[in-house]
């Protein structure tokens, strides 16, 4: 009942930027977090960076400075720009938020993953 869909990613030379969006929709409530993981080939699932319903901002130390994330709470979407890619980026990046849904009858807490984007830099 509750859906996340990405846009954006593709193929960049490094030192290009890309923006992702992540809009959630559905029997949303409220949304705690939305935010960014990635997955390179043979790795584990990282955190990219996370924003609040306030704004505070969490981001992974590799990214600082070249990545800005914000947020439309009426849209319920986020948006990730990446600036100053490097091949290390490379990667699917998955959007995920944190939201309480509300069926009529009860409340439910819960992540929520987007289908995930391929987000490439070559040298």
């Amino acid at each position: 009942q509750v859906q996340l869909v990405e846009s954006g990613g593709g193929l960049v030379q490094a030192g290009g930027s890309l923006r992702l969006s992540c809009a959630a929709s559905g029997k949303i409530f409220s949304i705690r977090s939305m935010g960014w993981y990635r997955q390179a080939p043979g790795k584990q699932r990282d955190l990219v960076v996370l924003i609040t319903t306030n704004g505070t901002t969490n981001y992974a130390d590799s990214v600082k400075g070249r990545f800005t994330i914000s947020r439309d709470n009426a849209r319920n979407t986020a948006y990730l720009q990446m600036n100053n890619l490097k091949p290390e980026d490379t990667a699917v990046y998955y959007c995920n938020a944190q939201i309480t849904s509300y069926t009529g009858i009860y409340f439910s807490d819960r992540d929520y993953w987007g289908q995930g984007t391929q987000v490439t830099v070559s040298s």
